[in-house]
C-alpha cells in the first residue's frame, strides 16, 4: 500500500465504500449473522444506501474515507452521541462506524480514520461482542468498556466503550 490519503467521501465513492462496508461485515460478522442475512445484505443494496447518504447533503457525521493506490480501503463516521436501545449517551461525541479492509488491518489506516473523525477527547462507541480485534484496537486508542451491553436488531451483542 502506498500513499494513504484521508479525505471526505464524495458521491462517486458510494460503490467503493459499499464494497468496504459489505466485505468487512462479511469478515467480522460471518459467525454472528445467519446465512440468510446475506441474501438481502448485498453490495448492490449497500451501494444504493451509500449513494443516497452521500447525495443527501446532510453534513452531520459526514463520512471520511481512507484511499490507497486510488481505491477506498476504509471509512469512518462520527457525530453526536445517540441513545441506543435504552442507553442514554455518556459523552457528546460517538464513533458511528469505522471499517478497514481486512487485508489492511495493522496498516495505520484505522488509526488515521479514527484520528480524522474523533481526534481526541471524550467519546463513545458501540462494538460487537465478541470482536476481539476491534476491541483491542479501540483499547489501544484510549477506549475502555463501561459495562453497557445490548443485543441489536441483527441479534448481535454489542458493548459500549468510552474514552475520557
Amino acid at each position: 500500500m502506498t500513499g494513504l490519503m484521508i479525505r471526505d467521501a464524495v458521491v462517486g465513492d458510494a460503490e467503493q465504500v459499499a464494497v468496504v462496508h459489505h466485505s468487512t461485515w462479511r469478515h467480522a460478522y460471518a459467525d454472528l449473522l445467519p446465512e440468510e442475512h446475506w441474501l438481502t445484505d448485498t453490495v448492490e443494496r449497500r451501494t444504493q444506501r451509500w449513494a443516497a447518504r452521500l447525495g443527501n447533503g446532510e453534513r452531520e457525521g459526514w463520512p471520511v474515507v481512507a484511499e490507497a493506490d486510488g481505491r477506498v480501503v476504509g471509512f469512518a463516521q462520527a457525530g453526536p452521541a445517540r441513545a441506543k436501545e435504552g442507553f442514554a449517551p455518556v459523552h457528546d461525541r460517538e464513533l458511528w462506524s469505522l471499517y478497514v479492509l481486512p487485508a489492511l488491518h495493522g496498516s495505520g489506516a484505522g488509526a488515521a480514520l479514527l484520528g480524522a473523525v474523533l481526534p481526541s477527547g471524550p467519546a463513545q462507541l458501540w462494538v460487537a461482542d465478541p470482536n476481539p480485534r476491534a476491541q483491542a484496537f479501540y483499547r489501544k486508542h484510549g477506549f475502555r468498556r463501561d459495562g453497557a451491553r445490548l443485543v441489536d436488531r441483527n441479534v448481535i451483542a454489542e458493548i459500549r466503550m468510552i474514552r475520557s
